[in-house]
């Protein structure tokens, strides 16, 4: 397997940590695709009396003539724009932005050095971050809460999966980029913010939250009652599988009579972390296929040495799942393996291939392919249907009562 300079998103929109702006990728090693080089060419220069980018000469004459307008618009930034100097850097990586944006796909996208910097921190490794502790959809009309991390400020405040962050600090954000707005939300540990909550159902509200440095782990697991093993998975991050395999060898060890998976509030991460979670409970067969543009499929197989296979289990899921959980999930559904109760899922079923771009400016991440689950359902923009629905009410909120654990538990403490 190839270094992860060169990995494949599969993970939810660019689900990001409201803590050191870090996201829920969708990492696998694997694949080498056009380089950094071949992607800034796509701004090929022409008429401009600006230094065009390296590379630029040897555009076909018909781009040229395509990328006039281009060359004319920065023309007469330079020239016009009322504030000079303007900064070449952020206009080039604007361009880059833009040109992705336009595709109409939110998961192809363009990712600063920044970004991109934090965006692979957490999945290797890296562990603590400063902020409120939620993972956050910034690709819909107000940057909206994914799940709020265990033991964070975010869900010691009471925020929801579904609550969207409408103002700052009293600031309306309204039409403002969901990245701006989560940059707003990010701050050092014990500084304090104040976020007004649009919820369905509610007029929208005010909370006051303290920013702290949060620790994220991958794998939560315990025994509950009724001898049933507890097993909640957070991420699918680099140290997801050895984490997986320590807790579940303590669960077994104690010879559960079944065990519960929980994926809700999951919003994806490394496809190979994928893989490897779905193996330890599923022996043989298909996990996952890829389907490419030109029709072509890839299939991904489960791996033995599996510690869960023959244990009854039920998997919890809801409109926070997505993803590499979506894919566990869907596996474990069409397999036969277990029962999802829960709502349904978020519906993020596509691949994306983030390259790193030259001068460490960033990197661009290209949506190549969509994934389906072992029956070849497509999961993009569907999302998984459980198969016992069990919805949590304000009043379950409010009463600390968690009735999709406790449907699980139901249905396994009866087999």
């Amino acid at each position: 397997m190839r270094s992860r300079a060169f990995v494949t998103f599969i993970s939810v929109i660019v689900a990001l940590v409201l803590l050191a702006g870090t996201c829920s990728a969708g990492f696998v090693a694997g694949r080498m695709y056009n380089s950094p080089s071949q992607v800034l060419a796509l701004l090929p220069g022409g008429i401009s009396a600006t230094p065009a980018p390296q590379g630029a000469a040897d555009t076909p004459k018909d781009l040229q003539e395509l990328f006039t307008p281009f060359w004319q618009t920065w023309d007469l930034v330079h020239q016009e724009y009322v504030d000079q100097p303007v900064n070449n850097e952020t206009l080039m990586r604007g361009a880059i932005r833009g040109m992705l944006e336009s595709l109409g796909d939110p998961h192809t996208s363009y990712l600063d050095p920044e970004e991109y910097k934090t965006l692979t921190s957490q999945l290797q490794g890296e562990d603590s971050y400063e902020g409120i502790g939620a993972w956050v959809d910034t690709t819909s009309d107000f940057l909206t809460i994914i799940s709020p991390i265990p033991g964070s400020p975010a869900e010691k405040v009471g925020l929801r999966t579904g609550d969207k962050i409408v103002a700052i600090d009293r600031e309306d954000m309204t039409g403002i980029d969901g990245e701006l707005v989560r940059k707003r939300v990010l701050g050092p540990a014990g500084s304090l913010v104040t976020l007004t909550i649009q919820r369905a159902g509610r007029e929208p509200f005010d909370v006051k939250i303290t920013r702290a440095k949060i620790t994220v782990p991958s794998v939560d697991a315990r025994m509950l009652d009724n001898n049933i093993a507890y097993v909640r998975l957070l991420i699918f991050a680099d140290n997801t599988k050895d984490e997986l395999e320590k807790a579940l060898k303590e669960q077994m060890a104690q010879n559960p009579r079944a065990l519960i998976l929980d994926l809700r509030g999951n919003g994806g991460g490394y496809l190979e972390s994928a893989i490897d979670v779905a193996s330890e409970f599923i022996d043989k067969g298909v996990i996952v296929s890829e389907q490419y543009g030109d029709g072509t499929k890839r299939s991904f197989d489960a791996r033995k040495g599996g510690l869960a296979t023959d244990i009854p289990m039920v998997v919890l899921i809801n409109q926070g799942s997505a993803s590499a959980s979506e894919i566990v999930a869907g596996a474990i559904q069409d397999l036969g393996r277990g029962k999802l109760v829960g709502v349904k899922s978020f519906g993020k079923g596509s691949v994306q291939i983030p390259t790193p771009l030259k001068n460490n400016e960033g990197a661009v991440r290209i949506t190549v392919a969509r994934w389906l689950t072992p029956n070849g359902r497509t999961i993009h923009g569907v999302g998984l249907t459980p198969d016992v629905e069990v919805q949590i009410t304000e009043q379950d909120f409010a009463q600390n009562r968690d009735p999709q654990l406790d449907k699980a538990v139901e249905l396994l403490s009866t087999k």
